[in-house]
């Protein structure tokens, strides 16, 4: 799937968009602005969604799929991480036993806050 596709192809969300970021320190990472996307095994959102955390809002602006082998360190970035390792080590922390298998495909969720 290209990182490009049109928000109409992509397949039925699997969860809801409050389930998006439910980590606290995730939630915190969100809020200050340090979190700005995040990686999950299904689709959550829609572009154009809202999602609340305490009193702020934040929009949808892109969704698509990408493997684990295609993260960078910008990536990493955006998930609130200085680099793919960090972030690799958090997500097998929350997910003992996981594989971190390079061909494995994600949904990645990239918003904003609209109270800015």
């Amino acid at each position: 799937m290209s990182n490009h596709e049109a928000q109409y192809e992509l397949p039925p969300k699997t969860c809801t968009i409050d389930r998006l970021v439910t980590m606290p320190d995730d939630v915190n990472k969100v809020i200050k602005g340090i979190k700005t996307a995040t990686r999950r095994n299904g689709r959550y959102a829609d572009v154009g969604e809202i999602m609340v955390l305490g009193d702020k809002k934040f929009i949808v602006e892109r969704v698509y799929s990408q493997s684990l082998g295609e993260l960078t360190d910008e990536n990493a970035r955006q998930e609130g991480y200085d680099t793919v390792e960090e972030y690799k080590q958090s997500i097998l922390s929350y997910h003992p036993g996981m594989p971190w298998l390079p061909q494995m495909r994600v949904w990645v969720h990239e918003f904003r806050s609209v109270n800015d």
